[in-house]
């Protein structure tokens, strides 16, 4: 079992690259820290290495023991953790390959220039709640492997399949798969509570200041909005997910 020491050691500098998009991009690896979210990736075939603090107690490390675990200092922890209070552990994990079947995954969730890492992430494990099959991340919405958006997501994004593309495009093969669209939307849209719920549906949630694109908005089947009914002017946009999700989705 290897151990460093030195944050400026070449593995740890290429550890490092992996808190960037860039970084990601080009290496098609993420990384992901603390107990809790390597327990979930160990359900999979996606992590690599491990790194851990020589002194970690809270895990049972003979179930690591199939992948190369390499020990790390307190600098090196704090060098690759994406958190101010480092969590000890870490797994390389490769990126998912994503595999939407329209003909199976018939309830998605679509996202359209969301940016927020905490509100992407929540939206994923409020899908991952509902039953949801599927989430696509259209053109301007943050990076699914982005650390606070694995860190908001608890580990659902495991649970899910979850893929990018131009949601315009999207639509095109909901509606040839007989999938009913809804955008929301606040003008020539209609309130959330007269659609009933459904087996199969396509849900796209919007940009937290600007909304869904129009021209995403003039492909889809009907537009929906949440009534307010008290002072505020606006429902956060992971909370206003929550909300349509459940009652779009038929009880089980």
């Amino acid at each position: 079992m290897e151990e460093l020491k030195s944050a400026k050691n070449t593995r740890v500098k290429e550890w490092k690259k992996l808190l960037t998009k860039k970084g990601r991009d080009q290496s098609g690896r993420y990384i992901l820290e603390g107990a809790h979210l390597i327990e979930e990736a160990l359900k999979t075939d996606e992590i690599m290495e491990i790194m851990v603090l020589s002194n970690y107690t809270a895990f049972e490390f003979e179930r690591l023991k199939k992948f190369p675990i390499t020990l790390i200092s307190e600098e090196i922890s704090r060098a690759i953790s994406a958190t101010e209070t480092p969590q000890g552990i870490f797994a390389i994990c490769k990126k998912r390959i994503a595999g939407v079947d329209l003909a199976v995954h018939r309830k998605l969730l679509l996202l359209d220039g969301v940016q927020d890492p905490g509100n992407i992430g929540t939206m994923i494990r409020t899908a991952d709640a509902a039953g949801i099959d599927a989430v696509i991340f259209g053109e301007g919405t943050g990076d699914l492997y982005n650390p606070k958006v694995i860190r908001s997501a608890q580990g659902s994004h495991f649970h899910l399949q979850i893929e990018t593309g131009n949601l315009v495009e999207w639509i095109k093969k909901l509606k040839a798969a007989h999938i009913l669209v809804y955008g929301t939307a606040l003008e020539n849209a209609e309130p959330f509570m007269n659609v009933p719920a459904s087996d199969s549906f396509a849900l796209i949630m919007g940009n937290e200041g600007s909304g869904v694109d129009p021209d995403v908005l003039q492909q889809t089947d009907k537009n929906l909005y949440i009534p307010l009914y008290g002072k505020s002017e606006s429902l956060n946009v992971a909370i206003a997910a929550g909300i349509l999700l459940y009652h779009l989705r038929k009880p089980i």
